[in-house]
């Protein structure tokens, strides 16, 4: 009986190992053509605009710093000014080469105009005179025990500084009054539903945000909402590209309108880039080149593990301690 047990346990396993689908095309072309260079070492925490490497260094929009982070700090966010902040995930912040002592885990800051904006792990949030180190405001909100681990830092627009929470919400505070002004719900029901993506359309003044399973566009007219299980989510122009988790590439106008999509089945994209078109990288070692268009796309090989962690930063896919640079 002992014998049979064990049987039918291993051809279980066989059969959901076999059945197990992945991506395989069938017309790639050879690998893209672009120069491949290495990093000084490999990345050891990332977020949406820049990674810590295991040696101190940070990668941000600008490349590769000149400088190593003290040890036990990760970036966090660059300042208006292109200043480094870093947090030691304990009970303090790096602004440039200034400490700056905290009364918790800041996992997402923002510096402009002297107006620090923090977002502490416990879903708290704060706005700091620099200057002076008086807190101007501050919120404690719902603690979110399951987070996606792609956070995103605060956003200055105007006379306004958006907060991205951990618990789906988006809270609009007046640097003027120093006042909450507006409670925008993105996505207050997901088990995972921190806010992954916030970046503003300025020619059209439109908010886009995201958690993983709902879009959200708030311009000065309308606020609208579309839901998707979302791998990555840029902007381009006033275009906005999804992927998603069951091997979709969308393209999307401000107001969430479909126009365009491909599906690439069994796909697992890890990171969208735009530049001469749109880049998706795919787990199983692939590069699909979409034209602006969404009329033809291109398959290319593109060799990298995809256990390794991923940063795609305007034109450069950072993965593991490589990288390389697409055509503009």
């Amino acid at each position: 009986m002992r014998y049979i047990l064990v049987s039918l346990a291993a051809l279980f396993l066989f059969t959901a190992c076999s059945t197990k689908k992945y991506f395989e095309p069938e017309d790639t072309k050879d690998e893209l053509n672009v120069k491949q260079e290495s990093l000084p070492s490999s990345i050891k925490s990332m977020n949406r605009v820049g990674a810590t490497l295991e040696d101190g260094e940070v990668v941000t929009k600008f490349g590769l710093s000149n400088f190593q982070l003290p040890e036990g700090f990760n970036f966090v966010n660059l300042t208006a000014d292109g200043k480094v902040i870093a947090t030691n995930n304990k009970d303090k912040i790096l602004i440039g080469k200034e400490e700056f002592p905290t009364k918790n885990v800041v996992i997402a800051a923002s510096l402009k105009d002297n107006k620090l904006a923090l977002i502490y792990s416990d879903n708290s949030i704060e706005l700091i005179d620099y200057a002076t180190k008086k807190t101007l405001f501050k919120e404690y909100l719902t603690i979110s025990l399951a987070n996606d681990t792609r956070t995103t830092n605060p956003y200055f627009m105007g006379n306004l500084v958006l907060y991205p929470t951990l618990n789906g919400k988006v809270i609009i505070v007046s640097l003027l009054s120093n006042e909450s002004v507006k409670n925008i719900s993105v996505d207050p029901k997901g088990q995972f539903n921190n806010i992954i993506f916030l970046d503003v359309i300025e020619k059209t003044q439109t908010l886009i945000t995201a958690t993983a399973n709902k879009i959200v566009s708030i311009s000065p007219n309308e606020i609208l909402s579309k839901e998707y299980e979302v791998r990555d989510i840029i902007l381009n122009d006033e275009n906005v590209y999804i992927a998603t988790i069951d091997g979709q590439i969308i393209k999307l106008t401000s107001s969430l309108e479909e126009v365009a999509k491909k599906k690439y089945r069994y796909s697992k994209i890890h990171a969208l880039a735009f530049t001469d078109a749109l880049y998706a990288i795919e787990s199983q070692g692939y590069i699909i080149k979409i034209d602006e268009n969404f009329v033809n796309d291109e398959i290319h090989d593109f060799d990298f593990d995809n256990e390794e962690r991923m940063l795609v930063l305007e034109n450069k896919v950072y993965f593991d301690s490589d990288f390389i640079t697409l055509p503009k």
